[in-house]
């Protein structure tokens, strides 16, 4: 059985690429931060699914947690694919945002990833699966979250230097970068800030996460794509 790791895999995009990992017969270790209630629905939402999975805390702004997740990877054996999905942020301009505050974002959505790549590098086998969830927002400018759209930017720049790291080994690395997807924040905001952001694409509507991990998936079963930010955003402009 292959092992795949999802971070932030509780919920939102995270779980519906546990779920897809789980139907292709990947035993999924998948990590939260804090919210035990996401455990617990996490936990019902699974219940039908045949694979098998655990759910690990580590909180990637917690360098200790990360180390434990490391070291109880590294005991489990070798790993085929690993889905960096955990992300925060954050919604203040250039003027508003502390030093604290940048770093830490920066250290959850960049550092913490090229961390976890490096200390599990050993363990990565041939003709694995290295996958980052990005944004659309790393590729289009976002007034009110600098930070989190130049942090995604970054994780894009990741995966495509990362593939010289792993050359001649048969894995692949690539970036997938979502436009708004129907998630449990997204559905939280009010219908008029909603229909203005459907209205900027030409499908008019978000994305569902069963279309993310789709994506997810063309990268694990096409052994040709490789360096690739592939953009779901459902032809998003600005208008």
């Amino acid at each position: 059985m292959k092992n795949a790791l999802v971070t932030g895999g509780t919920r939102g995009i995270g779980l519906g690429i546990v779920k897809m990992l789980l139907n292709k017969g990947y035993f999924v270790t998948l990590t939260y931060a804090k919210d035990e209630q996401s455990v617990i629905t996490c936990q019902e939402s699974l219940m039908d699914f045949k694979g098998q999975f655990e759910i690990l805390k580590a909180n990637q702004g917690c360098k200790i947690e990360m180390q434990m997740l490391v070291s109880h990877l590294k005991n489990r054996g070798n790993i085929d694919c690993i889905v960096c999905n955990a992300g925060k942020t954050i919604r203040k301009s250039l003027q508003e945002i502390q030093d604290n505050e940048w770093e830490d974002i920066m250290n959850v959505n960049l550092n913490s990833n090229v961390f976890l790549i490096r200390d599990l590098y050993d363990i990565i086998s041939p003709h694995s699966r290295i996958i980052f969830i990005g944004s659309l927002m790393g590729i289009y400018p976002h007034g009110t979250s600098l930070v989190y759209g130049v942090s995604k930017a970054s994780i894009h720049a990741l995966a495509l230097n990362l593939v010289k790291c792993f050359e001649g080994t048969g894995t692949t690395v690539n970036a997938i970068a979502p436009g708004f997807v129907e998630t449990e924040w997204q559905k939280n905001k009010p219908m008029e800030i909603r229909q203005n952001i459907s209205n900027k694409t030409a499908i008019k509507r978000f994305a569902s996460v069963e279309e993310i991990a789709k994506a997810v998936e063309l990268c694990i079963d096409n052994a040709f794509v490789n360096g690739s930010i592939i953009e779901v955003s459902g032809g998003y402009c600005f208008k």
